[in-house]
């Protein structure tokens, strides 16, 4: 899903209380808020959901693949999502019934 899908679907959902232009200035806030706290170094926990954090990958070398040169790579902050117990139970519930109904399937109606 994309940023421009999300919008679509809150709108959708929200008929005649939001309109599209107040979805989308309360996602771009949402969004502009989170990399705010993460750009400072802080953590976002939305229960239910998940988390946010930043994880410091260490200095190391690397390789130039068009040269083969070796190349020294700094080191780096880099968003972390963990995903929360609800959200997983959810995707892996939703996956569970796929590959449940995948296997009910008779192999000559594929």
């Amino acid at each position: 899903m994309t940023r421009s899908e999300l919008i679509e679907q809150m709108a959708l959902r929200h008929q005649g209380l939001l309109t599209v232009d107040d979805v989308e200035m309360a996602v771009k806030n949402i969004i502009d808020q989170m990399s705010h706290s993460l750009a400072k170094g802080g953590r976002i926990e939305i229960r239910g959901f998940g988390s946010f954090s930043l994880h410091y990958r260490p200095p190391r070398m690397g390789r130039n693949p068009k040269t083969g040169e070796s190349v020294s790579l700094a080191g780096k902050y880099a968003p972390h999502f963990k995903p929360g117990r609800r959200l997983r139970d959810r995707v892996n519930e939703g996956r569970q019934r796929e590959v449940a109904g995948a296997r009910r399937t008779p192999a000559g109606s594929r």
